[in-house]
């Protein structure tokens, strides 16, 4: 009787202390703006850190007693994610920062949450709904060579260099249906369509993922064992692998896979380009940017700079960050990215952070961003369609290369 008596004190003890505790965090977030970080596809190192870097953040000392944030994976199933945000719109967010799987499907939802105030910042992948604020490095210049855009055309042009524009080659493509993975492939292809001698012998879908990239390429490499050099999204380490597996040593254009650049540190021929996870916590600056100084702080469209490390500038970081021109970490794990800086946007970043999601102590507010406002001649890769003004047509004067598809001026 005394042990049920007890048991039956403690269960009462143990539910009236959840029970306080329970209303003091609602009393506590009570008035506290509510923020969503939500993620489509999840699972890679990529989207992992992207994640931990948003909510690094939003959970900073400079941000942390203002709101309530929380982040939801919807996962590759398009109505799930529209599920998900008109679950958030009804729960009256003020802010959803997003990787979106569809730059359209999204769009009808965006827009009834925008009519109801909410604020949406989509960051790597973009959406063309226009009250929606795209942060993404897809169309995205070299920071010295501003004229120098797109990975996709960049990687492939370096690529037809380092083959002197002949050879038979492998693209591994990344998510499919996404405007990254979309524009990236578009742009790259245009590229190779200009040198007769280089031959896409393979195509195919490593989803930015190291392992499915590697079985992809294992069977490419099985088919077509002559290969001359491999393009590819990111999931390049699983790429550089399946070709160590095959004993050849052939040019590979990748993303920032801190194995890959260890290989090129050592001697791979290629280039390490690609997308930043520090989009992610520069959209989540944005986002709060917007909510302190209004929808007109900042341009709808942030252009992130374009990496890019080569055969000769790979080099090892001797610490956590990234000094004296190093850009790997050499005792990390090999699918980490290593892209978790950027000067200007995410100076206060750190591995913690990424690795994690530990709040970035030192974050100081954001100020202007208008100089990494998207150009207006690329901007119909990332809306669908070009502003006022402009028109679709082919873009010869402002960019390398030139001859893509864009927008013009249109002439008074």
């Amino acid at each position: 009787m005394k042990l049920r008596t007890v048991a039956k004190c403690g269960a009462a003890v143990l539910a009236a202390v959840t029970a306080f505790a329970l209303t003091a965090c609602s009393e506590q977030d009570a008035g506290k703006d509510k923020i969503f970080l939500n993620l489509s596809y999840s699972g890679n190192n990529w989207q992992d850190e992207a994640a931990n870097l948003a909510l690094a953040v939003a959970n900073s000392p400079l941000n942390s007693g203002k709101y309530l944030v929380k982040k939801q994976i919807s996962g590759t199933d398009i109505q799930k994610q529209i599920s998900d945000l008109q679950s958030m719109i009804a729960a009256k967010a003020k802010l959803v920062v997003l990787y979106p799987i569809s730059p359209t499907a999204l769009s009808p939802t965006i827009r009834q949450g925008c009519d109801r105030g909410v604020t949406f910042v989509v960051y790597d992948s973009t959406v063309r709904e226009p009250c929606a604020y795209n942060v993404a490095f897809i169309t995205g210049a070299k920071a010295d060579q501003p004229r120098d855009a797109f990975f996709g055309a960049q990687t492939a042009e370096a690529l037809a260099q380092l083959l002197g524009g002949k050879g038979r080659i492998f693209m591994n493509r990344g998510v499919p249906g996404t405007s990254t993975d979309q524009v990236h492939y578009d742009t790259a292809k245009a590229v190779f369509d200009r040198y007769p001698g280089i031959t896409v012998v393979a195509e195919y879908y490593g989803k930015w993922d190291s392992a499915v990239s590697q079985q992809e390429t294992a069977k490419a490499l099985a088919a077509h064992p002559d290969i001359d050099g491999i393009w590819s999204q990111d999931g390049e380490v699983g790429v550089i692998k399946a070709l160590q597996a095959a004993g050849k040593k052939v040019p590979v254009t990748g993303e920032n896979g801190n194995y890959f650049r260890k290989m090129l540190s050592e001697g791979w021929p290629g280039v390490s380009s690609g997308s930043p996870p520090a989009q992610a916590g520069v959209a989540m600056r944005i986002g709060l940017r917007i909510l302190e100084h209004g929808p007109d702080s900042v341009p709808h469209d942030i252009e992130m700079p374009l990496p890019w490390v080569t055969t000769e500038t790979a080099k090892p970081c001797p610490g956590n960050e990234f000094v004296d021109g190093c850009n790997f970490f050499p005792n990390e794990s090999d699918t980490l990215v290593t892209e978790i800086f950027q000067k200007d946007l995410l100076p206060q970043s750190s591995l913690a952070a990424a690795r994690t999601g530990a709040p970035m102590a030192e974050l100081t507010p954001l100020g202007d961003v208008s100089a990494f406002a998207q150009p207006e001649w690329r901007r119909v890769f990332t809306r669908g369609k070009c502003d006022a003004g402009w028109r679709e047509g082919t873009v010869d004067d402002q960019q390398n290369p030139a001859g893509l598809p864009g927008c013009v001026q249109e002439q008074e």
